[in-house]
């Protein structure tokens, strides 16, 4: 009976990834809950399910199989699970894979694009502290040491807004918190030679790529 039972929550638990790519937000979330009272560790929901889901979203999104609003609905389904797990994952000590500060840059009041990747992070087990949009220098730098956030992560969508990204930088630097906090940027105007030039340690053209450049920076913390 133990083996019957076992088999049975698997495959309840396969529905949560299914919940997640189809973005049932409700689905999601109740599967959850049943996961929770049956004693399944939030972890292994999170490593096995939820990463996995928004890591196949991420790929439908590159492929040109989903767009922005499936991406969206899809993030706010993971986000309805991890809402319940994260106390748990708190009151066991558990450590995210990093913490992310995000936002748009001052004068930029664009967020679409920032609130993709922000929901991308936190699917891919990073903690994330979203300051939305229009984001000075100083408040980047206040959030950073508030939080103890290893990586910031600089979004603008317009080219005048650019030039804020390293005024950004430069701010940390003369808090002399450069050395302990890598920063990204991202952003349609935004290119790799644009994020090397300003010093920026990562770019990405797309919001699960993002993902990957996170994890890389927060090896090398």
């Amino acid at each position: 009976m133990a083996i019957v039972a076992e088999v049975r929550l698997m495959a309840d638990l396969q529905k949560l990834f299914d919940a997640i790519l189809k973005g049932d937000n409700k689905s999601a979330i109740a599967i959850t809950e049943d996961a929770i009272a049956e004693g399944v560790q939030p972890m292994t929901l999170i490593t096995n399910y939820l990463i996995p889901a928004m890591n196949e979203v991420g790929g439908l999104f590159e492929r040109g199989e989903y767009f922005v609003p499936e991406l969206l609905i899809s993030a706010r389904a993971m986000k309805g699970s991890l809402q319940l797990l994260r106390p748990l994952l708190a009151a066991s000590g558990t450590q995210p894979v990093g913490r992310v500060v995000i936002g748009t840059v001052k004068g930029d009041l664009h967020d679409i694009g920032k609130n993709l990747v922000s929901s991308m992070l936190e699917g891919g087990g990073f903690e994330v502290v979203d300051l939305g949009t229009d984001v000075t220098p100083e408040k980047f730098v206040q959030a950073i040491q508030e939080h103890k956030a290893n990586i910031v992560a600089l979004s603008a969508l317009l080219t005048v807004t650019m030039p804020m990204m390293k005024k950004t930088i430069e701010a940390l630097q003369q808090a002399e918190m450069r050395d302990r906090v890598k920063v990204m940027v991202g952003g349609a105007p935004v290119t790799r030679e644009y994020a090397d030039s300003i010093g920026a340690d990562g770019y990405s053209e797309t919001a699960t790529g993002a993902v990957s450049v996170a994890r890389r920076l927060s090896t090398t913390l």
